[in-house]
């Protein structure tokens, strides 16, 4: 029951710190302040290739006349992906 219990704790605090991290990465890409968020930045980073391409297309449809954030730059940091 023990083992049930340490599981079953794991499996909501990992929902929970996922679904925490999934709603600041979309709350980042889809903000209309700044795309110079150091934790939105790393998230986006982290995330797989369709899903980052996704978010910089966010960013970029917001902020395409600054310069893109790290992740979002295409071979010159001047140009967005």
């Amino acid at each position: 029951m023990k083992l049930f219990r340490f599981f079953l704790t794991l499996i909501i605090g990992l929902a929970v710190i996922g679904g925490y991290l999934g709603f600041r990465w979309h709350q980042y890409v889809t903000n209309t302040d700044s795309p110079y968020d150091e934790i939105g930045i790393t998230l986006n980073s982290y995330m797989p290739a369709p899903v980052n391409q996704w978010g910089c297309e966010q960013l970029k449809a917001n902020f395409g006349n600054q310069l893109p954030p790290y992740g979002c730059q295409a071979s010159t940091a001047q140009q967005w992906k």
